[in-house]
């Protein structure tokens, strides 16, 4: 089975958080952050595969510019302890080549274009040199805001936050949509592992209801 990692992370003011810089440190690139003046340049930075920029089709075009959009993001947040950006990281399937996972990662871009019509910016990564060798991943860098044909409006993914058991859920929801766009994408190339979005717990607990006890035993680890 393929190796399986998503998770979302949400970027505060209040933290000391800047998506200006978090967009500069994934893409390997340079910007100038008009709202404090710092320039977050991390042009030397190894490891960055590909860099791309996605919106939804009718917002401006400086949406797709990430030097643009998340200076434009940044100086419309106010509040001190503001939503900056969410980022969702997902693990990219060693079995498939560049190529393939760079148009997977762009496919993931848009599902969440599509789903919250925020700007993404798509960053893939390598492997650390000194890490493990199959560790190719994309950062999802998105506006905290939807973007539309008179620029940024209403706060997005806000079902994240809710409460009573909703935010989990609705990151649920999208971690499965996330394995079901990699499964599709190893399927279009032949590949014959697949991903699974659930826990290694319920995976095995899954495995043993269906008798597959061997299968559950190795699934039983940390």
């Amino acid at each position: 089975m393929a190796i399986y990692h998503a998770t979302v992370k949400a970027f505060s003011r209040g933290k000391g958080h800047s998506s200006t810089a978090a967009a500069a440190y994934r893409a390997g690139i340079v910007i100038n952050d008009e709202l404090t003046g710092i320039k977050h340049d991390y042009t030397r930075r190894s490891g960055v595969a590909s860099v791309d920029m996605l919106a939804p089709q009718n917002a401006p075009e400086w949406a797709r510019d990430p030097v643009a959009c998340f200076n434009r993001s940044e100086m419309a947040e106010t509040r001190l302890n503001a939503r900056t950006a969410r980022e969702l990281e997902v693990a990219l399937p060693a079995e498939l080549n560049e190529a393939q996972r760079r148009a997977l990662a762009c496919d993931l871009g848009q599902m969440l274009v599509d789903r919250y019509q925020v700007a993404v910016l798509v960053a893939v990564h390598e492997p650390d040199k000194k890490g493990d060798e199959r560790n190719h991943h994309v950062h999802l860098l998105m506006t905290p805001r939807q973007i539309g044909p008179d620029g940024l409006g209403e706060r997005a993914c806000a079902e994240f936050d809710a409460r009573g058991g909703a935010g989990p859920e609705a990151i649920r929801i999208l971690r499965e949509a996330v394995a079901d766009r990699i499964n599709s994408h190893l399927e279009r190339a032949q590949v014959a592992e697949r991903v699974d979005h659930r826990s290694l717990a319920k995976q095995a607990h899954a495995a043993e209801a269906d008798g597959y006890i061997g299968f559950a035993a190795m699934l039983a680890r940390e």
